[in-house]
Protein backbone atom coordinates (compact mmCIF):
# COMPACT_ATOMS: atom_id res chain seq x y z
CA UNK A 1 0.00 0.00 0.00
CA UNK A 2 1.12 3.27 -0.43
CA UNK A 3 0.48 6.11 1.32
CA UNK A 4 0.53 9.03 -1.67
CA UNK A 5 -0.69 8.36 -5.28
CA UNK A 6 0.19 10.57 -8.02
CA UNK A 7 -1.93 11.08 -10.69
CA UNK A 8 -1.15 12.65 -14.24
CA UNK A 9 -3.55 12.68 -16.96
CA UNK A 10 -1.21 14.74 -19.88
CA UNK A 11 2.41 12.73 -19.05
CA UNK A 12 5.27 13.40 -21.42
CA UNK A 13 8.53 11.82 -22.95
CA UNK A 14 10.84 14.66 -22.28
CA UNK A 15 13.92 14.82 -24.34
CA UNK A 16 16.95 17.11 -24.12
CA UNK A 17 19.92 18.17 -25.82
CA UNK A 18 22.60 20.51 -26.25
CA UNK A 19 23.86 22.37 -29.86
CA UNK A 20 26.41 25.31 -30.74
CA UNK A 21 23.87 27.73 -31.73
CA UNK A 22 20.18 27.61 -32.77
CA UNK A 23 20.05 29.13 -35.98
CA UNK A 24 17.12 28.92 -39.13
CA UNK A 25 17.57 26.65 -42.23
CA UNK A 26 20.93 24.98 -40.88
CA UNK A 27 20.97 21.59 -40.35
CA UNK A 28 21.79 21.43 -36.41
CA UNK A 29 24.04 18.57 -34.55
CA UNK A 30 23.10 18.05 -31.45
CA UNK A 31 24.57 16.21 -28.60
CA UNK A 32 23.41 12.92 -27.43
CA UNK A 33 19.59 13.07 -26.24
CA UNK A 34 18.79 12.20 -22.88
CA UNK A 35 15.26 10.74 -21.74
CA UNK A 36 13.63 11.49 -18.58
CA UNK A 37 9.92 11.04 -17.50
CA UNK A 38 7.79 14.18 -17.58
CA UNK A 39 4.67 15.78 -16.46
CA UNK A 40 3.27 17.19 -13.57
CA UNK A 41 2.33 13.92 -11.48
CA UNK A 42 5.15 12.13 -12.59
CA UNK A 43 7.80 14.49 -11.62
CA UNK A 44 6.55 15.10 -7.99
CA UNK A 45 6.77 10.99 -7.92
CA UNK A 46 10.32 11.39 -8.58
CA UNK A 47 11.14 14.10 -6.58
CA UNK A 48 9.76 12.29 -3.87
CA UNK A 49 12.22 9.21 -4.99
CA UNK A 50 14.84 12.06 -4.42
CA UNK A 51 14.14 12.86 -1.54
CA UNK A 52 14.07 9.74 0.23
CA UNK A 53 10.41 9.05 0.08
CA UNK A 54 7.84 6.42 -1.71
CA UNK A 55 4.91 7.17 -4.17
CA UNK A 56 3.10 5.38 -7.00
CA UNK A 57 2.43 7.34 -10.36
CA UNK A 58 -0.08 6.67 -11.94
CA UNK A 59 -0.41 7.79 -15.29
CA UNK A 60 -2.11 7.67 -19.13
CA UNK A 61 0.32 5.74 -21.56
CA UNK A 62 0.30 5.18 -25.09
CA UNK A 63 2.63 4.04 -28.05
CA UNK A 64 6.77 3.83 -27.59
CA UNK A 65 6.57 6.69 -25.69
CA UNK A 66 4.43 5.53 -23.19
CA UNK A 67 6.30 2.57 -22.96
CA UNK A 68 9.58 4.48 -22.26
CA UNK A 69 8.19 6.18 -19.29
CA UNK A 70 7.04 3.18 -17.87
CA UNK A 71 11.01 1.68 -18.19
CA UNK A 72 12.85 4.89 -17.35
CA UNK A 73 10.04 5.07 -13.85
CA UNK A 74 11.00 1.39 -13.33
CA UNK A 75 14.81 2.74 -13.77
CA UNK A 76 14.73 5.35 -11.21
CA UNK A 77 12.80 2.86 -8.96
CA UNK A 78 9.41 4.84 -8.56
CA UNK A 79 6.11 2.68 -8.35
CA UNK A 80 3.85 3.10 -11.27
CA UNK A 81 0.42 2.29 -12.76
CA UNK A 82 0.51 3.22 -16.97
CA UNK A 83 -3.36 3.15 -18.09
CA UNK A 84 -3.02 2.06 -21.57
CA UNK A 85 -4.37 4.62 -24.31
CA UNK A 86 -4.94 4.29 -27.98
CA UNK A 87 -3.40 7.64 -28.78
CA UNK A 88 0.92 8.18 -28.14
CA UNK A 89 1.73 9.48 -25.22
CA UNK A 90 3.15 13.04 -26.48
CA UNK A 91 7.29 13.98 -26.29
CA UNK A 92 8.46 17.37 -24.94
CA UNK A 93 11.76 18.88 -26.43
CA UNK A 94 14.55 20.80 -24.85
CA UNK A 95 17.45 22.21 -26.67
CA UNK A 96 20.19 24.28 -24.76
CA UNK A 97 22.50 26.82 -26.45
CA UNK A 98 25.85 25.88 -24.91
CA UNK A 99 27.22 29.21 -26.67
CA UNK A 100 24.92 31.52 -24.64
CA UNK A 101 23.41 29.09 -22.34
CA UNK A 102 19.49 29.75 -23.81
CA UNK A 103 17.22 27.20 -23.07
CA UNK A 104 14.84 26.41 -25.79
CA UNK A 105 11.73 24.20 -24.49
CA UNK A 106 9.40 22.75 -26.97
CA UNK A 107 6.08 21.45 -25.20
CA UNK A 108 3.49 19.48 -27.44
CA UNK A 109 0.39 19.24 -27.09
CA UNK A 110 -1.46 15.73 -25.34
CA UNK A 111 -2.82 13.28 -27.07
CA UNK A 112 -6.64 13.10 -27.64
CA UNK A 113 -7.83 10.98 -24.88
CA UNK A 114 -11.21 8.66 -24.60
CA UNK A 115 -13.78 8.28 -21.71
CA UNK A 116 -12.83 5.00 -21.38
CA UNK A 117 -8.94 5.92 -20.89
CA UNK A 118 -9.34 8.76 -18.39
CA UNK A 119 -12.28 7.53 -16.45
CA UNK A 120 -10.07 4.19 -15.50
CA UNK A 121 -8.52 6.35 -12.78
CA UNK A 122 -11.09 7.32 -11.14
CA UNK A 123 -13.03 4.27 -11.23
CA UNK A 124 -9.96 2.38 -9.66
CA UNK A 125 -9.35 5.06 -7.20
CA UNK A 126 -13.10 4.68 -6.07
CA UNK A 127 -12.41 0.52 -5.61
CA UNK A 128 -9.92 0.71 -3.77
CA UNK A 129 -10.74 -1.22 -0.41
CA UNK A 130 -10.43 1.63 2.62
CA UNK A 131 -7.65 -0.06 4.02
CA UNK A 132 -5.60 0.17 1.00
CA UNK A 133 -6.45 3.69 -0.17
CA UNK A 134 -3.99 6.12 0.12
CA UNK A 135 -3.51 9.03 2.76
CA UNK A 136 -2.92 11.59 -0.32
CA UNK A 137 -3.62 12.11 -3.79
CA UNK A 138 -1.82 14.33 -6.00
CA UNK A 139 -3.11 15.15 -8.64
CA UNK A 140 -1.06 18.07 -11.03
CA UNK A 141 -0.68 18.94 -14.67
CA UNK A 142 -2.35 19.96 -17.53
CA UNK A 143 -5.13 17.81 -19.09
CA UNK A 144 -5.17 16.46 -22.67
CA UNK A 145 -7.59 16.81 -25.57
CA UNK A 146 -11.00 14.62 -24.20
CA UNK A 147 -10.59 15.29 -20.31
CA UNK A 148 -13.39 17.12 -19.13
CA UNK A 149 -12.39 20.64 -17.14
CA UNK A 150 -14.14 19.40 -14.37
CA UNK A 151 -11.80 15.72 -14.02
CA UNK A 152 -10.04 17.18 -10.74
CA UNK A 153 -13.75 18.37 -9.30
CA UNK A 154 -14.80 14.58 -9.99
CA UNK A 155 -11.30 13.41 -8.03
CA UNK A 156 -12.43 15.80 -5.27
CA UNK A 157 -15.57 14.34 -4.59
CA UNK A 158 -14.63 10.66 -4.69
CA UNK A 159 -11.35 11.68 -2.20
CA UNK A 160 -14.16 13.24 -0.08
CA UNK A 161 -15.93 10.03 0.27
CA UNK A 162 -12.50 7.81 0.98
CA UNK A 163 -11.37 10.30 3.27
CA UNK A 164 -8.40 11.02 1.04
CA UNK A 165 -6.58 14.28 1.35
CA UNK A 166 -6.17 15.34 -2.39
CA UNK A 167 -3.08 17.74 -3.52
CA UNK A 168 -4.28 19.87 -6.46
CA UNK A 169 -1.51 21.50 -8.60
CA UNK A 170 -3.01 22.85 -11.62
CA UNK A 171 -4.05 25.96 -13.98
CA UNK A 172 -7.08 27.31 -15.52
CA UNK A 173 -10.57 26.02 -15.40
CA UNK A 174 -9.27 22.65 -14.03
CA UNK A 175 -8.46 24.63 -11.18
CA UNK A 176 -10.90 26.79 -10.92
CA UNK A 177 -13.94 24.00 -11.05
CA UNK A 178 -11.34 21.41 -8.81
CA UNK A 179 -11.47 23.78 -5.90
CA UNK A 180 -14.10 23.20 -3.57
CA UNK A 181 -15.03 20.57 -0.84
CA UNK A 182 -12.68 17.92 -1.09
CA UNK A 183 -9.65 19.65 -1.92
CA UNK A 184 -7.21 19.71 0.98
CA UNK A 185 -4.19 21.77 -0.44
CA UNK A 186 -4.48 23.73 -3.80
CA UNK A 187 -0.53 25.39 -4.37
CA UNK A 188 -1.63 28.45 -7.22
CA UNK A 189 0.52 30.92 -7.82
CA UNK A 190 -0.49 34.97 -8.13
CA UNK A 191 -1.87 34.76 -11.50
CA UNK A 192 -3.83 31.26 -10.06
CA UNK A 193 -4.57 33.26 -7.06
CA UNK A 194 -6.43 35.79 -8.96
CA UNK A 195 -8.59 32.99 -11.05
CA UNK A 196 -9.73 31.27 -7.86
CA UNK A 197 -11.09 34.90 -6.94
CA UNK A 198 -12.52 35.72 -9.83
CA UNK A 199 -10.21 38.43 -10.79
CA UNK A 200 -8.60 39.41 -14.01
CA UNK A 201 -5.04 40.18 -11.54
CA UNK A 202 -4.46 40.82 -8.16
CA UNK A 203 -1.46 43.09 -6.24
CA UNK A 204 0.51 42.01 -3.38
CA UNK A 205 -1.05 44.19 -1.01
CA UNK A 206 -4.33 42.38 -1.75
CA UNK A 207 -2.88 38.70 -1.93
CA UNK A 208 -3.40 37.55 2.28
CA UNK A 209 -7.25 39.04 1.80
CA UNK A 210 -7.82 36.75 -1.43
CA UNK A 211 -6.04 33.94 0.04
CA UNK A 212 -8.02 34.43 3.21
CA UNK A 213 -11.44 34.75 0.98
CA UNK A 214 -10.49 31.49 -1.16
CA UNK A 215 -10.22 29.48 2.04
CA UNK A 216 -13.81 31.24 3.48
CA UNK A 217 -15.51 29.99 0.47
CA UNK A 218 -14.36 26.04 1.55
CA UNK A 219 -12.63 26.03 -1.90
CA UNK A 220 -9.96 24.48 -0.19
CA UNK A 221 -8.69 23.71 3.33
CA UNK A 222 -4.69 24.91 2.87
CA UNK A 223 -3.54 27.26 0.43
CA UNK A 224 0.46 27.24 -0.44
CA UNK A 225 0.60 30.42 -2.87
CA UNK A 226 3.98 29.80 -5.00
CA UNK A 227 5.52 33.17 -5.17
CA UNK A 228 8.97 32.20 -7.40
CA UNK A 229 12.27 33.33 -6.10
CA UNK A 230 10.23 35.13 -2.88
CA UNK A 231 9.48 31.70 -1.95
CA UNK A 232 5.91 31.00 -0.85
CA UNK A 233 2.88 32.09 1.21
CA UNK A 234 0.90 30.07 3.41
CA UNK A 235 -2.65 30.46 4.36
CA UNK A 236 -5.22 28.29 6.75
CA UNK A 237 -7.93 28.72 9.39
CA UNK A 238 -5.60 26.42 11.59
CA UNK A 239 -2.37 28.31 10.84
CA UNK A 240 -3.15 31.67 9.50
CA UNK A 241 -0.94 33.56 7.03
CA UNK A 242 2.80 33.14 7.18
CA UNK A 243 6.01 33.26 4.88
CA UNK A 244 9.04 31.42 3.97
CA UNK A 245 11.67 33.48 1.97
CA UNK A 246 14.15 30.95 0.94
CA UNK A 247 18.08 32.28 0.59
CA UNK A 248 19.42 33.27 -2.52
CA UNK A 249 21.22 30.54 -4.73
CA UNK A 250 22.93 30.69 -7.95
CA UNK A 251 20.06 29.55 -10.06
CA UNK A 252 20.58 27.26 -13.26
CA UNK A 253 17.15 26.52 -14.52
CA UNK A 254 13.50 26.86 -12.90
CA UNK A 255 12.27 23.73 -14.80
CA UNK A 256 11.00 21.32 -12.09
CA UNK A 257 10.77 23.92 -9.21
CA UNK A 258 7.17 23.74 -8.88
CA UNK A 259 6.53 19.88 -8.80
CA UNK A 260 9.77 19.86 -6.20
CA UNK A 261 7.78 22.16 -4.00
CA UNK A 262 4.81 19.54 -3.98
CA UNK A 263 7.26 16.81 -3.10
CA UNK A 264 8.95 18.52 -0.12
CA UNK A 265 5.53 19.34 1.06
CA UNK A 266 4.04 15.85 0.68
CA UNK A 267 7.20 14.23 2.36
CA UNK A 268 6.44 16.38 5.39
CA UNK A 269 3.14 15.60 5.80
CA UNK A 270 3.18 11.87 5.61
CA UNK A 271 5.85 12.83 8.78
CA UNK A 272 2.91 14.51 9.96
CA UNK A 273 4.81 17.87 9.94
CA UNK A 274 3.00 21.15 11.34
CA UNK A 275 1.87 23.15 8.18
CA UNK A 276 4.59 25.49 8.64
CA UNK A 277 7.45 23.21 8.56
CA UNK A 278 5.31 21.80 5.52
CA UNK A 279 6.15 24.62 3.85
CA UNK A 280 9.38 25.24 4.63
CA UNK A 281 10.37 21.85 3.39
CA UNK A 282 8.43 22.65 0.16
CA UNK A 283 10.26 25.96 -0.38
CA UNK A 284 13.68 24.13 0.36
CA UNK A 285 13.19 21.20 -1.92
CA UNK A 286 11.75 23.70 -5.05
CA UNK A 287 14.83 26.34 -4.31
CA UNK A 288 16.85 22.55 -4.38
CA UNK A 289 15.34 22.48 -7.92
CA UNK A 290 16.41 26.03 -9.18
CA UNK A 291 20.12 24.89 -8.88
CA UNK A 292 20.49 21.98 -11.12
CA UNK A 293 20.85 22.40 -14.99
CA UNK A 294 18.07 21.63 -17.53
CA UNK A 295 14.77 19.76 -16.13
CA UNK A 296 16.93 18.29 -13.33
CA UNK A 297 14.77 17.85 -10.33
CA UNK A 298 15.49 18.45 -6.42
CA UNK A 299 18.70 16.89 -5.05
CA UNK A 300 18.46 15.56 -1.46
CA UNK A 301 21.46 17.16 0.02
CA UNK A 302 20.75 20.40 -1.31
CA UNK A 303 17.14 20.53 -0.14
CA UNK A 304 18.50 19.62 3.64
CA UNK A 305 21.01 22.31 3.55
CA UNK A 306 18.28 24.72 2.94
CA UNK A 307 15.74 23.57 4.93
CA UNK A 308 18.48 23.56 8.06
CA UNK A 309 19.41 27.56 6.45
CA UNK A 310 15.76 28.15 6.78
CA UNK A 311 15.12 26.60 10.10
CA UNK A 312 17.46 28.95 11.43
CA UNK A 313 16.11 31.79 9.31
CA UNK A 314 12.94 31.42 10.66
CA UNK A 315 10.37 34.36 9.65
CA UNK A 316 9.22 36.09 12.65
Amino acid sequence: MHKVITITLNPALDKSTKVSRVLPEKKLRCDEPVFEPGGGGINVSRAIKKLGGDSCAWFLSGGPAGEMLSKLLKEEGVSSWGIETKNWTRENLMVMETTTGNQFRFGMPGPETYENEWKQCLERLEQLPQEKAPEFVVASGSLPPGVPDDFYLQLAEIAHRKSIKLIIDTSGEALVKAAGEGVYLLKPNLGELAALAGKEQISAMEQEEIALQVLDEGKCKVLVVSLGPRGAMLASKEAGISYVVPPTVKQQSAVGAGDSMVAGMVMSLVKGCPLEEVVRYGVAAGTAATMTAGSELCRKEDTEEIYKWLQEHKQV
